[in-house]
């Protein structure tokens, strides 16, 4: 399962930037996730679970929110720009096969929000 893997990243950016910054807690994460990126979000969710809980108190109990990025292509033929998903491809313009995904494989983290001794919220 790699989105253990990749929760664990996501902690290992996130955890020293909250430390950082005089964080007690860190409360939400948002992530920006391409559709294209065949990351199974129920896998997801448990790994977020189990790290959360393995991470220790600063991530516990943390929410994942997660802002999908749709695929994305310009074709290569003639340069018109379009959405499409993963099954259709094709320019809908000259009928092209020949194009390039620009978005659609992101994996960020798009933000965060901590909580410190001082505030109640602060969002970094």
């Amino acid at each position: 399962m790699h989105e253990y893997s990749i929760v664990e990243g996501v902690m290992d950016g996130v955890i020293p930037l909250a430390r950082q910054n005089g964080a007690s807690r860190v409360s939400v994460i948002r992530l920006r996730i391409g559709t294209m990126t065949d990351i199974v979000r129920e896998a997801l969710d448990f790994a977020w679970d189990v790290v959360c809980d393995e991470r220790g108190p600063i991530v516990q109990g943390c929410r994942l929110e997660i802002e999908p990025v749709e695929p994305h292509f310009v074709c290569m033929a003639c340069g018109h720009e379009y959405d499409a998903d993963r099954l259709h491809p094709r320019c809908p313009v000259c009928g092209s096969g020949q194009t390039l995904l620009t978005k659609g494989r992101e994996l960020e983290i798009a933000s965060f929000d901590i909580e410190t001794p001082e505030t109640s919220d602060d969002e970094s």
